[in-house]
């Protein structure tokens, strides 16, 4: 790539990791390697045995499995930072052309990582590494910083009806 950009998949609709892994396969179909770091997952979904059997991809999961809720443990904390270091160095020296970081805005929004933790990694990606972030409410100086930013808006979800999530589709 000449210039990679940053991308933000925001909202509080469905679709930010989903929109993100389309973007993973697209750019292992034209030949490029790809680094998808999770913050906030860990276990067993259905994504991550899909994305571990590819090659050119690296796959990383920093969150223990179970539901972080608004007061994060020290685990959490720890796992979230790991993630940002390993992020840091796969963005800084161009081995990956894109870097998917899903549930980065997240983690920031709960503290496990900060707002400046997540602007630094704009400025110190290689130039030609892409970068995408995904998450609910992401910060509004990442929004000002990034060079796209799609939001997915809830407008109807069937859970409200009582429908849990589903094994290959939202799991």
């Amino acid at each position: 790539m000449i210039k990679g950009c940053v991308q933000v998949y925001t909202g509080d609709g469905k679709g930010k990791t989903t929109a993100a892994i389309g973007l993973a396969v697209r750019a292992l179909g034209a030949g490029l390697q790809v680094y998808f770091a999770q913050f906030l997952k860990g276990g067993d979904y259905s994504e991550k045995r899909f994305l571990e059997t590819l090659e050119n991809l690296v796959f990383r999961q920093y969150g223990r499995s179970g539901f972080v809720s608004r007061n994060p443990s020290d685990e959490d904390r720890a796992m979230a930072r790991r993630g940002l270091q390993e992020a840091k160095e796969a963005l800084r020296g161009g081995a990956y052309d894109l870097v998917v970081l899903d549930e980065a805005n997240v983690a920031c929004s709960l503290g496990l990582i900060t707002k400046d933790d997540v602007l630094s990694l704009l400025l110190e990606r290689h130039e030609t590494t892409e970068l995408v972030l995904t998450g609910r409410n992401a910060s509004p100086e990442l929004l000002g910083a990034a060079d796209l930013v799609t939001e997915m808006k809830n407008v109807k979800h069937y859970f409200n009806s009582g429908i849990p999530a589903r094994p290959g589709i939202e799991s």
